[in-house]
């Protein structure tokens, strides 16, 4: 199995598929659905050939499945692909998540006229994009991707997104990632002048570390405030709650529940082992603004009036978790943020489905305009509870273990911070609780008794898609081992770089196809 190129296979099968669907005609809606989807499923094959041939053994391997082809010589750019314990549950989020959202927005454009070939052709070009930027063993080539998933978001927000800023929204996130991008490339002309003209990440991993000073502390905040961009960490988050606001809750869930943990992602890959002393540096000025996130988002997030814009500014101070665990430098907290990245992601991306099933159906996200719903939709108000639980962390689901090993690692080391972060999960409890008071139970809106589709529960599709979520949240709340032997390997590497002993890193091999 490891001879198989089954790592460019993930990048280069939703791109073909994105190209075959692109080219099926308008008139041609369930060709193009199927089509997509079909490829979407073949991705997620290859990627549990992967989870299955991955050695989770102590020792093994930082990256496995290794394949570098020679792209442009002269300046050290390969086609190189590799994945490790973090990029694998990336992966697995990434091709679990994608057919469900396909699934979800089914036959949502139905209503609003727009190209259905287009739509899903975009989401398998942003599937792409987002699978290469976490296999991408190259610098130039991970920025290459970095930047390139802008493109599919930014149509999908901006043509098929909802309301009077969806134009606005899509131009914001466009600009916000690409001026983060392009301190990006700066610094990694930079680091790429600095290292004699190298690329590969494994050989500057591998390389002595660079000398402190002004140079590394200028090319961490290059890479940094893109990634913390991306995101979104505090102050760097603006753009989000536009953004998750105006696009399809479909295409949300993929912007919140798989495309920003890039954003921590590449800090665990990049900052941290190319960085380590300006990372130890302005670690302690990291952790202020996650603690501040954590509390500001929270807070704004229980003043909302829109579903959307209200689980972007949660997804925003669940971040803040994230960065607090991945900056407190233990293996118990940074174990907590990788974990945290993946179950946020079916947590929000679960809530993200269910408010858009309620959009779809009242025609509006204002949460003014439900009240007493759960009376017409108890399956759906059911889950939708679920998923705000989920989203608090609540003990049994996923995201608990992930927020209890974040703050358990973060006491050992700070305390105060510690217990000042506390506090967002007594205000997630509130601005959850509410949310689904005001939505769900109360006094019913006589409006919703003149509406046909407010008193259709779930379908059978719907039950189909959120019950893979809703299983994997239950499933891993209660028996999280194989998560945690997943990363546990990869966080301790990535660590020995903070401790100044990375030449205990196992041997920098794999499976390479030639």
């Amino acid at each position: 199995m490891n001879e198989l190129p089954l790592l460019s296979a993930l990048v280069a099968v939703p791109l073909i598929g994105a190209l075959v669907v692109a080219s099926i005609r308008r008139e041609n809606a369930d060709a193009a659905r199927w089509t997509a989807l079909a490829a979407a499923g073949l991705v997620a094959v290859i990627a549990a050939l992967v989870a299955v041939g991955f050695d989770y053994s102590e020792g093994a391997p930082w990256l496995q499945f290794t394949e570098s082809y020679t792209w442009v010589e002269a300046w050290d750019l390969n086609l190189s692909w590799g994945v490790d314990g973090i990029a694998l549950l990336m992966l697995l989020l990434t091709v679990g998540l994608t057919p469900i959202a396909m699934l979800a927005a089914w036959r949502d454009l139905d209503a609003v006229k727009r190209s259905v070939p287009a739509f899903f052709a975009l989401i398998l070009a942003l599937e792409a994009a987002m699978i290469a930027t976490f296999l991408a063993s190259n610098v130039l080539l991970f920025y290459f991707f970095f930047e390139a998933m802008l493109v599919p978001m930014y149509f999908l927000i901006g043509s098929y997104g909802t309301g009077p800023k969806k134009q606005y929204a899509a131009v914001k996130f466009f600009l916000y990632s690409l001026l983060g991008g392009l301190l990006m490339l700066v610094a990694v002309i930079a680091l790429w002048v600095h290292n004699g003209g190298v690329f590969d990440w494994q050989t500057l991993v591998d390389a002595e570390p660079m000398a402190s000073g002004a140079l590394q502390n200028w090319l961490f905040l290059g890479f940094f405030i893109a990634f913390a961009i991306k995101a979104p960490f505090f102050p760097f988050h603006t753009w989000l709650p536009d953004a998750g606001g105006a696009a399809p809750a479909a295409v949300a869930a993929l912007l919140v529940g798989v495309m920003d943990k890039i954003g921590t992602f590449a800090i665990l890959r990049y900052c941290l082992p190319l960085f380590p002393e300006a990372t130890q540096t302005f670690a302690p000025w990291i952790i202020g603004m996650s603690v501040i996130g954590v509390v500001y988002a929270a807070f704004v997030a229980i003043g909302q009036t829109d579903l959307k814009r209200l689980v972007a500014y949660t997804s925003i101070a669940h971040f803040g978790f994230i960065g607090l665990g991945i900056f407190a430098f233990t293996q118990a907290s940074a174990t907590g943020a990788v974990l945290y990245m993946f179950n946020h992601g079916l947590a929000t991306g679960l809530l993200f489905i269910v408010v858009g099933f309620l959009a779809i159906r009242r025609g509006s996200a204002q949460i003014a305009d439900y009240g007493g719903a759960a009376k017409t939709l108890p399956v759906l108000a059911g889950i939708f509870l679920f998923a705000g639980l989920a989203s608090l962390s609540l003990p049994g689901t996923a995201p608990f273990i992930s927020e209890f090993l974040v703050l358990f690692g973060a006491f050992t080391g700070n305390e105060p911070v510690a217990v000042v972060a506390t506090l967002g999960i007594i205000l997630a409890a509130a601005y959850v609780i509410w949310m689904y008071q005001r939505t769900m139970q109360g006094e019913r809106n006589p409006v919703l008794d003149e509406m046909p589709a407010m008193k259709r529960d779930l379908t059978m599709r719907e039950k189909a898609l959120v019950a893979p979520l809703v299983i994997a949240i239950l499933g891993f709340g209660f028996f999280p081992q194989p998560l945690i032997d997943a990363v546990e390997p990869a966080v301790d590497n990535t660590l020995l770089f903070i401790s100044g002993s990375p030449e205990d890193l196992p041997a920098a091999e794999g499976v390479t196809n030639e």
